[in-house]
């Protein structure tokens, strides 16, 4: 893909897994609006990418870890009293194909873990999933093969939380 596609990625590296943003194969990103209609969004975005890139057969594991991000990040990590400037959404998703992996990660303007509890980057604030966040998370473990967070570094506040799908695995 190019420069273009590592750039687009720099922002996002510090929070991703040790895959090299460089091998990146396919990549692409939405911003979504900080209203709870945006999960609608995040799934039509992700249905749309994955029949592009002929993953089709993993919407339904795939779009319920997006909309677990998503929903976490819209009602946890929006401030209160939202800024006025349109020009930088709260909420960003992003798709990045590997070969053989798919990372979906969601970038939000809080610094605090997922859950808003938890002790640093992949914390698991609830593993029984009896805490209203904790449930959300619970789903992201259960049905991606890896996820965590990472504060986002420089210019860029918040954090990005993502999660790994291992691609072409025979019954996967």
């Amino acid at each position: 893909m190019g420069t273009n596609g590592s750039t687009m990625l720099a922002p996002l590296r510090q929070g991703l897994p040790p895959i090299d943003p460089a091998q990146v194969s396919s990549s692409a990103s939405c911003s979504l609006p900080a209203r709870y209609e945006a999960v609608r969004g995040a799934r039509q975005f992700t249905r749309t990418t994955l029949g592009e890139w002929s993953l089709g057969d993993r919407f339904d594991d795939i779009a319920l870890v997006v909309s677990e991000l998503v929903t976490n990040a819209l009602r946890h990590a929006l401030p209160a009293d939202p800024p006025r400037e349109p020009q930088d959404p709260p909420v960003r998703l992003h798709l990045m194909r590997w070969p053989g992996r798919l990372v979906c990660a969601v970038r939000d303007p809080s610094p605090d873990s997922p859950g808003g509890t938890g002790t640093g980057p992949g914390a698991f604030p609830d593993p029984q999933g009896t805490a209203e966040s904790g449930r959300g998370l619970f789903l992201v473990d259960s049905f991606s093969d890896s996820w965590g967070w990472h504060p986002l570094a420089g210019a860029l506040h918040g954090k990005v939380v993502w999660a790994l799908f291992r691609l072409g695995q025979p019954g996967h």
